[in-house]
């Protein structure tokens, strides 16, 4: 009988030592990309010159699927880049290449005529801010998701505040009962969309980038608020280069 019962016990043991292994397995792998790394040249002068050469790169979870097949295109300083195209075109792919997320397949990434895997990782994102589709907002309070734009310093309440009146979010948040200390929720549930996307936008313009990215960053705002936004967002960041997706 206790056989039997021990028996019933062989599944589980069997998922656990299989799970086991992945965890092993994600732990000893050494990421191509290192976040940690201190190595690179800093950047600490960077004009804002942005340059593809012959880019092509495929995903590594599909690398027979391309996405970019030797892409050329240059975005000088104070210059605005918009990319437009269907669902799936590459667009997204080439603000993570500029992050640095990943490594071209081929060709190069250029900041400043230097490449993008010769700069030292952390000193090169410092002069980048993006804002996404889904902004990633914590459960922490309003004033603090959009100080989180720039974390190298502390940052003042009046900065707050202008970058909140910039993307225009600043009128929303005094009207709620708690202002600025309001708690957004886990992955700001207690925001809307368009309220999250204008919080990642007052964050972007906090950080006061040399470099903007924007992944379709309007798309949860109705039409006025997006004009206002953009210009807004446009005017504070004048003689930048932006690459609009």
């Amino acid at each position: 009988m206790a056989v039997g019962e021990n028996n019933s016990f062989a599944p589980n043991y069997a998922k656990a030592k299989l799970a086991a292994a992945h965890i092993l397995m994600l732990l000893n792998r050494e990421p191509a990309i290192d976040n940690l790394s201190q190595k690179g040249q800093s950047l600490d002068q960077f004009d804002g010159n942005v340059r593809f050469e012959g880019v092509k790169f495929s995903y590594p979870s599909r690398p027979g699927v391309p996405v970019l097949r030797g892409l050329n295109l240059e975005v000088g300083k104070g210059e605005t880049l918009a990319l437009v195209g269907s669902s799936g075109c590459g667009k997204s792919t080439v603000i993570q290449l500029l992050e640095r997320f990943y490594d071209t397949t081929h060709g190069t990434v250029m900041l400043d005529s230097k490449s993008v895997k010769e700069l030292n990782i952390h000193s090169m994102r410092s002069h980048i801010g993006i804002v996404s589709q889904e902004p990633v907002l914590f459960d922490c309070s309003l004033a603090e998701n959009i100080a989180y734009g720039d974390n190298s310093r502390t940052v003042t309440m009046e900065e707050i505040k202008a970058a909140a009146e910039a993307a225009n979010i600043h009128s929303f948040i005094e009207s709620l009962p708690k202002n600025y200390d309001t708690q957004a929720g886990d992955k700001g549930t207690q925001l809307s969309g368009g309220q999250k996307q204008r919080i990642a936008i007052a964050r972007a313009i906090l950080r006061n980038p040399k470099l903007l990215l924007l992944d379709e960053a309007t798309s949860a705002l109705d039409a006025e608020s997006e004009k206002v936004g953009l210009f807004l967002l446009f005017e504070n960041a004048s003689n930048l280069p932006v690459s609009f997706v």
